[in-house]
């Protein structure tokens, strides 16, 4: 039983990707805009009855219902990707907080007490005179190059430094 579940599984993710895909197009967006001129032109043929009336409104309550899963179900996965990329990231970033890797499983009072920190650092950054006092490009590119054992990249403040007291020339 569990190899058929997984087939159906399978096929229902494949469905799924590809209605997401198809639905989120210009042409989708056509395609429902002619029903809906189609159906209107169709009134006076059918007299505005119930039934024309019906038509439309059990159609567009059955597109609607099942968008609604298609749509969450998409974004479930997206923002899955996007925490998993962040955590990564968080992770690989050396003086980054690890209490922010799976943030999102933390509960609101949690989440609010880290907001309002980070909110405090945002106030200390408003109050330097220099937009790049706190974090200058000098520091990007040194932490880059740590991260990868390599000397920052040419040009920048920290390489003149180590090239000018001789750690970093080529005769010393």
């Amino acid at each position: 039983m569990p190899q058929k579940r997984n087939v159906v599984s399978k096929f229902l993710e494949k469905f799924s990707h590809q209605a997401t895909r198809a639905t989120g197009t210009s042409g989708a967006f056509v395609l429902a805009v002619l029903v809906i001129v189609v159906w209107g032109i169709t009134g006076p043929l059918f007299h505005y009855s119930d039934t024309w009336q019906l038509v439309i409104n059990t159609s567009t309550t059955i597109v609607t219902f099942l968008m609604v899963f298609l749509i969450q179900r998409a974004q479930n996965k997206d923002a899955l990707a996007i925490h998993l990329k962040l955590n990564e990231i968080v992770a690989a970033m050396e003086g980054a907080s690890n209490r922010l890797i799976d943030v999102e499983d933390l509960s609101e009072p949690e989440i609010d007490a880290l907001r309002n920190y980070y909110k405090r650092l945002i106030e200390l950054a408003r109050k330097d005179d220099q937009l790049t006092q706190t974090h200058s490009i000098e520091e990007a590119a040194s932490r880059h190059g740590f991260k990868y054992k390599k000397s920052p990249p040419k040009g920048t403040k920290e390489t003149k430094e180590k090239t000018s007291n001789g750690r970093n020339s080529k005769a010393g």
